[in-house]
């Protein structure tokens, strides 16, 4: 409701500003200097691009589906810039990766030995493709993931996904993450402008290091994590015999959640 509220107001704006800009080209509106808006239209763009992720919405997604084979290992790169990312993992076994992305466009893929090298760029998208980008995981393999926008969300629910390795940034955008089964080495998530949600499942064994900053804070569930030191924070209710997930989170301006 918000997105849409400011999506209004942001509309109201342009159409006022675009008419006092055409008063003073018809020199209608003496003693005016037009140029002095400008920093205005900025605002509001810069504005929808905070709290929306992009300043279109777009419903132009093209689904896809590729085969496992022979696959044994996978490395996803994901540059999204201003689009958003949703993650989760496959329902169903005997593909390698599914979901939709970009109209006339597919995900470039590579094949070395048993692993399968794939990447996901908006440069290699139409421009005015501004739908949702969407992906689901192959359960039964380790992934090495490495997702990023300028100015989108990054939504992963990796609730029953191996991970190798995981990076995840944006530069304006939330992240939000539900841990994995299993991480063979830590997942770094970063914000410059932005929340950061990390969500574990009961049970999971999860160690989160969170780099503090002045306007980067941590706000812990405390009946889900203990402080294991300053910054550090352990889940409770971790069952031992699963594998510890170690996540590193950072950020500049926003907050991170823990739940």
């Amino acid at each position: 409701m918000r997105a849409n509220g400011l999506l209004w107001i942001g509309s109201l704006a342009l159409i006022a500003l675009g008419a006092v800009l055409l008063l003073d080209n018809f020199q209608l509106w003496s003693g005016f200097n037009a140029a002095a808006l400008s920093p205005l239209l900025l605002v509001i763009i810069g504005g929808v691009l905070l709290l929306r992720g992009d300043v279109i919405p777009g419903r132009d997604g093209r689904t896809f589906g590729i085969t496992r084979g022979s696959v044994e290992s996978a490395v996803l790169e994901v540059n999204a810039g201003e689009i958003d990312v949703t993650g989760r993992a496959l329902a169903r076994e005997g593909r390698l990766i599914a979901g939709s992305f970009a109209a006339q466009s597919r995900p470039l893929l590579t094949v070395q030995d048993t692993t399968a090298y794939l990447r996901m760029e908006r440069a290699a998208t139409p421009w005015l493709s501004l739908a949702d980008w969407n992906i689901a995981f192959a359960r039964d393999l380790p992934w090495s993931l490495y997702v990023s926008s300028s100015i989108g969300q990054v939504n992963l629910d990796l609730t029953g996904v191996i991970v190798q390795r995981a990076t995840i940034a944006t530069g304006i955008g939330d992240i939000r993450l539900v841990t994995p089964q299993e991480a063979l080495e830590p997942i770094t998530l970063r914000s410059n402008l932005g929340d950061i949600r990390v969500l574990a499942p009961p049970g999971a064994r999860v160690r989160v290091t969170v780099k503090l900053g002045r306007m980067f804070r941590a706000h812990v569930d405390p009946e889900r994590y203990n402080e294991e030191a300053p910054g550090v924070y352990v889940t409770r209710d971790a069952a031992p015999a699963n594998p510890r997930i170690d996540i590193g989170v950072s950020g500049f301006f926003g907050d991170a959640y823990l739940a």
